[in-house]
């Protein structure tokens, strides 16, 4: 792959996001679209992947609808998990082939260079697809792969609202602590802070060419 281009969706409702991704993909895997990397912010919504993880729901489900909260079912692979506002979520609607663990673990590799930038030392955990800062979990990464291309992607906690966390066992994994990077630096930080960061990692380990791609219009 030599380049990529990007899409910054803003705050999008995850269904609108969701659908924009699955026409991405088709037309990606019709070979009709450049691989693309959706950037997106959601409002407060929690996700369950292939392997379910409504056990690791810990409120009632019109608990969280009265919060204003939404719940999908989805395709992606890992167990439940939380969206919300001062989150970076990406997808990389990328040509993967049947390269799963290289795609998760240069996907890791992109966050932990991207923590190093802001001075803090990360890593994956073996067997959990993610990313770590002194045992707490900073991203979390779920993708799925179908006609050789990815969808789904990362969850990057800048500024995000870590009590919502406390709704669900995060991805299935008893008594993980969840933390961000504001909470890490103890003072503000936003998306876009993060974002020029990460998309010139992005380019680095996925593309040939270094050079930033143009961005689409939301």
């Amino acid at each position: 792959m030599k380049s990529f281009a990007v899409k910054e969706l803003g705050l999008l409702d995850y269904q609108k996001a969701w659908q924009i991704q699955l026409e991405t993909h088709a037309a990606v895997a019709r070979g009709e679209l450049s691989p693309t990397l959706l950037l997106v912010e959601h409002p407060a919504v929690i996700t369950f992947g292939k392997k379910g993880g409504r056990e690791n729901l810990l409120v009632r489900e019109d608990f969280l609808l009265e919060k204003g909260f939404s719940l999908y079912d989805i395709e992606r692979g890992g167990d439940i998990t939380y969206h919300g506002p001062g989150q970076l979520v990406g997808y990389p609607i990328f040509n993967v082939g049947r390269n799963v663990q290289w795609y998760l673990r240069t996907l890791e590799q992109v966050m932990v260079d991207t923590l190093s930038d802001f001075g803090f030392s990360s890593e994956g955990s073996p067997g959990y697809a993610g990313v770590w800062v002194n045992g707490e979990k900073i991203v979390s990464i779920g993708v799925a792969i179908k006609r050789n291309v990815s969808f789904h992607g990362f969850a990057f906690n800048v500024s995000t609202n870590l009590a919502h966390f406390n709704y669900i066992v995060p991805c299935g994994l008893v008594g993980k602590q969840m933390t961000s990077l504001e909470k890490l630096l103890a003072k503000p930080v936003t998306l876009e802070d993060v974002k020029e960061k990460l998309l010139d990692h992005m380019h680095h380990h996925f593309a040939k060419s270094q050079s930033l791609s143009s961005k689409v219009a939301g």
